[in-house]
C-alpha cells in the first residue's frame, strides 16, 4: 500500500496533464480539420510540435538545474503525451490506404517518425544553444 501512495501524485499529474494535452490536440483538429481523404497535416504538425517541445523540456529539466519531481510526469508524459497522437497517425495511414492513396500513406508513414526525430533533436540542440548564448 505504501508504494501505491507514493505513486498517487504521479498518476494524478499524468492524468491531469494528459487531459490538458488531449484537449489541446482536439483544439488543433478543430482549428485545422483534415478534409475527408486529405493528407493529415494537422496530425503531422501536432506530432512534430509535441516532439519539439519534448526535446526542449528534456534539456531544460535535465541540464538547466533541478526540477520538481512531478514536472516531467506532468509535462512530458501527461501534457505532451496527451498532445501527440501516434495512434491517430496509425489510423490516418490506414485511412489513406483504404482510400487508395498508397503513395500518400507511404509518404506519411515515413515522414511522421522522421519529422518527429528531427524535431526533438533540433529543439534539444537549439535549447542548448540558447542557454549557452551570451550577448556581447
Amino acid at each position: 500500500m505504501t508504494a501505491w501512495r507514493a505513486q498517487g501524485p504521479v498518476v494524478a499529474v499524468v492524468a491531469a496533464g494528459g487531459a490538458l494535452g488531449a484537449c489541446a490536440r482536439h483544439g488543433a483538429s478543430l482549428l485545422w480539420p483534415t478534409a475527408a481523404g486529405g493528407f493529415p497535416w494537422t496530425t503531422l504538425c501536432v506530432n512534430a510540435g509535441g516532439c519539439a517541445l519534448m526535446g526542449m523540456l528534456m534539456v531544460v529539466i535535465t541540464e538547466f538545474g533541478p526540477a520538481h519531481p512531478l514536472v516531467r510526469p506532468f509535462l512530458g508524459t501527461g501534457v505532451l503525451g496527451g498532445f501527440t497522437t501516434f495512434s491517430a497517425y496509425a489510423v490516418d495511414v490506414r485511412d489513406l490506404l483504404t482510400g487508395d492513396r498508397v503513395a500518400a500513406a507511404l509518404a506519411y508513414l515515413a515522414l511522421t517518425p522522421a519529422t518527429a526525430l528531427v524535431a526533438v533533436a533540433t529543439a534539444a540542440w537549439l535549447t542548448r544553444r540558447v542557454r549557452a548564448w551570451r550577448p556581447a
